[in-house]
């Protein structure tokens, strides 16, 4: 197993400040294992309960009698599998004698999420963990390549050949469909989301258009939103929202769609080796989106703080984030030569960039203009922006 001391120092340091952390992220991520070596380290008493273990889930038939009582670290896996149960640990933390923490662990679903915010407001603290990322897999190119064409889930980067990675991924894929997007409450019959999902993956890297999903599958714009924003709110695809301000410009209003790990994203579309994914028209929307997750670990922003930005004209920026009070842009070019474009200078003129940096596979990094850097994307996720 690959070590993820950075995640563990991040999930720890809001447990000494908050009653409840909520440890959330899509399916297999590794929440269980990252849980595990946190009990390893804790220094207090643990209760540990997984709801997908039918004899936990009798223990906590009735919550309330079983978790009161209860002194040091409370770890809850699968809590979006207990209705009700934020509302029980807004009681119990509010207790004047309470010496309970309690980390519970989940995939992150519209249920989930809106119970604990609705109850735990300003008792709870998320950590969202995403799949591995090159500063936990090693910078070797040979690895970064891996990486991109397998993603970063443990079971998929860490399998003994390419074949297990992608059988992996498909199964993967059809019981996510078949039974935790149910769990999550989405009724949706899993073929119609398995097609839905697969057409996100060719839509990966461009502009949402709710009508045409809507005319292919044959349902509402509403239903056709419903089913994205299940997948969005499952952590398994990405919707970054367009920047617009007030220039005298017609800007884009339509978010962009990413399958949020590049290894499901070649599942969906059948790519089940390199030589298949350099064959590909989604080539480079794919590396893209796999260097545009790298930098959004690299800055450490949160995603809520991520836009594009583009003009009806043409000029377009794939990546504006705000980092403190600095704005940031990045463009993404699966090239060995990049250089400067002309939505790059609108893109400096009109958002009024700090930095703007054009991330491409190489390693090397070198100046391209004022406030602009052409920089690797080894070299950016080794050395820093």
């Amino acid at each position: 197993m690959i070590p993820r001391q950075e995640h563990k120092r991040a999930v720890r340091a809001p447990l000494d400040q908050f009653f409840v952390v909520g440890l959330v992220g899509a399916r297999q991520v590794g929440k269980t294992t990252l849980a595990r070596d946190l009990i390893n380290d804790a220094a207090e008493p643990v209760t540990v309960f997984d709801l997908e273990d039918p004899t936990d889930e009798r223990r906590l038939a009735d919550p309330k009698l079983t978790l009161e009582s209860l002194r040091g670290l409370v770890v809850i896996d699968e809590v979006q599998r207990s209705e009700g149960l934020f509302r029980l640990l807004r009681v119990l933390v509010d207790r004047p004698a309470n010496s309970a923490r309690f980390l519970v662990l989940g995939s992150a679903g519209p249920d989930l999420l809106r119970q604990s915010s609705e109850t735990l407001a300003g008792r709870i603290a998320y950590y969202e963990l995403p799949p591995f990322g090159i500063g936990e897999t090693g910078n070797k190119a040979e690895t970064v390549q891996r990486l991109w064409l397998r993603g970063g889930f443990p079971r998929s980067f860490l399998a003994d050949g390419e074949d297990r990675s992608f059988k992996w991924r498909t199964e993967f894929i059809r019981t996510f469909l078949e039974l935790d997007l149910p769990q999550l409450g989405v009724s949706v019959p899993a073929a119609t989301m398995r097609r839905f999902w697969t057409m996100l993956a060719h839509y990966h890297g461009n502009r949402w258009n709710g009508a045409e999903l809507g005319r292919a599958l044959g349902v509402t714009a509403r239903t056709i939103n419903r089913y994205f924003d299940a997948l969005v709110d499952a952590l398994i695809v990405r919707r970054l929202q367009p920047w617009y301000e007030n220039l005298k410009k017609r800007q884009v209003k339509a978010p962009k769609v990413y399958v949020a790990d590049t290894g499901m994203l070649h599942a969906l579309l059948s790519l089940d080796s390199e030589s298949a994914l350099m064959g590909h028209p989604k080539l480079g929307a794919s590396w893209e989106g796999f260097a545009m997750q790298e930098m959004v670990r690299v800055l450490g922003v949160d995603w809520d703080r991520c836009y594009y930005w583009a003009t009806h004209r043409g000029a377009e920026l794939d990546l504006l984030a705000f980092d403190g009070g600095r704005r940031i842009g990045f463009e993404f070019k699966r090239t060995s030569a990049p250089a400067m474009t002309r939505s790059m200078h609108s893109a400096l003129s009109d958002l009024e960039l700090d930095r703007l940096f054009v991330v491409y596979p190489g390693d090397a990094r070198f100046p391209l203009h004022d406030r602009v850097e052409a920089v690797g994307l080894i070299p950016a996720c080794t050395d820093g922006l």
